[in-house]
This record gives C-alpha cells, structure tokens and sequence, in this order.
C-alpha cells in the first residue's frame, strides 16, 4: 500500500534523522574509551535528531505544534494538530553501543492520535500505521500475535530506572507475569517494545512512569495492527496515569488482571490501619 503524503513527511523526518543518528552511534564506540565518556556526545546527537525532525514537520507541515522530548511544548497556530516526538527512544542503549533504539513521531488531530512511526536506523525497520488504515513493518502489513495463552506468550516491559519511583511494585508485577508467561524482554527502548507488540515479535507489553513521546506512536502501530492499548486500568487515560498495558484481546486483558492482582498484593504503608 503506498504510504499517503502525510506518512511520507512523517518517514522523510525521520529517515533523516536517522541518518544522523547512525553516523554518531558509528562514533559511541571509540567515545568509550574516553575519561568523560561518551554521555555528552549522546545528548548532542539526541538534539541534533530533535532539531532535523522540527525543521523538517515545521516545513512540510507549517503551523502545527509539537511536544517533543527535549523542548517540551511549542504551540503551533493550528491548535487541532501536534506532532509528538521522541527523537532518540532508547538513549542508554545507543549509549552503550547496543542497536536497539529508534525515532518515534506521531500526529495528534484534535486531540485523538491518527498516525504514528517508529523507525530504528541501524536495523532499517521503519514501523508505520494510521488511523484506519492498518499497520506496516517496511511495507509489509504486521498484525498482533494470535497467542491466547499467557503460558505460550512473551510480554516486554521496561524497569523503572534507578532513582524513579515504582521498583517495588515493578518488582512485584514482573513475578506475577514472569510465573504465567513464555518469558519477560526488557529492549529500553518503549517505542520499539510497542512497534514489536504491533509486529507480533511480542504478545503483550506493560510499562509505567512513560511519557506520552514514549508511547504515541507505538499506540497508533498497536491498535492498527489489531491489539488493544489502555491505561494500567484498562481505560483510556494512558497520557494522563503514564501506564500501558498491550497486546491482542485476550492476553491484554489477562495481563490488566495479572497486573490488578500485584497491586492488589502491594504492602499498606508503614502506620496504616
């Protein structure tokens, strides 16, 4: 299917940011031997990315907004439409010299999100999908996994990063899928966790503490693709509660009551009672 003009201002920014970013993660290797280290090498290669992306939506798509990871709100004077983007999801992966990280942009109209992509440079799989149009791994349409049974199933979530609240509860809701499930992926990267959801390589995923240019696109790819995204509540505030939780039908809903059930299990703070 050819991609619409929209989606192909949506692939032609991130493809050149992309680029850019290959070119500085051919360059974290040889930083890791250095005495700083590689860390402020990466932050200038997120906002190089950020910036090509801006420049180029701005240009195909004037007078749109957009909340982007690095600059954070910019109001547009087309209040109905606001691009959302994650520039570099998966920062301590290309820091690490692990290939796994990607660009995210989506479109919110009116307030509703209408399309989404998540493109990983180094693997050149470029993720697409809109709103009733299905989804697209390289232009070939993905569909969620048809696994039903959690015991045949591989869920991906992301660890709360140190210092970040939610360890103990995490701790608690990777026991309970890690004792039902095939197995449990951490990638770091949430965008390509849902993009892999989407492309059926995961059943289900769940993650808190996320931002919405964590999950925007990734959402899109999801529900294009099939499956079913909520909040960790099953309903539908996901931007608001910072929890996701995806997958098909049935393994998104025997995860919510997996995940119900480990906080259900949560201890009554200290002089409670």
């Amino acid at each position: 299917m050819p991609a619409s003009a929209l989606m192909n201002v949506m692939i032609g920014a991130a493809r050149k940011a992309g680029r850019s970013l290959a070119r500085d993660f051919g360059e974290v290797e040889h930083l890791q031997v250095s005495v700083k280290g590689p860390a402020n090498f990466v932050s200038a290669a997120d906002l190089r990315a950020e910036e090509i992306i801006f420049a180029e939506l701005s240009k195909a798509r004037p007078g749109y907004g957009f909340l982007m990871e690095e600059r954070g709100e910019v109001q547009g004077a087309d209040r109905t439409h606001r691009w959302i983007v994650d520039p570099l999801d998966g920062t301590t992966n290309f820091l690490h010299s692990i290939p796994i990280f990607a660009v995210s942009i989506a479109l919110e109209r009116e307030g509703e999100l209408v399309a989404g992509l998540v493109y990983n440079p180094v693997m050149n799989e470029t993720f697409t999908a809109e709103k009733g149009q299905g989804a697209f791994l390289n232009d070939r349409r993905m569909r969620v996994a048809a696994r039903a049974e959690l015991s045949t199933a591989v869920i991906g979530t992301g660890v709360p990063h140190s210092g970040r609240p939610g360890h103990e509860q995490f701790l608690r809701e990777v026991q309970s899928v890690m004792g039902s499930s095939a197995g449990v992926r951490r990638t770091g990267s949430a965008a390509l966790d849902l993009a892999w959801t989407a492309a059926g390589r995961f059943d289900g995923f769940w993650e808190s503490n996320l931002r919405p240019w964590d999950m925007a696109a990734g959402m899109v790819l999801v529900k294009e693709a099939g499956g079913y995204v909520t909040d960790m509540h099953g309903k539908d505030k996901v931007f608001e509660t910072g929890g996701i939780v995806a997958g098909n039908e049935t393994i998104h809903l025997k995860l919510l009551k997996l995940l119900k059930a480990a906080k259900a299990d949560t201890p009554a703070p200290a002089g409670a009672g």
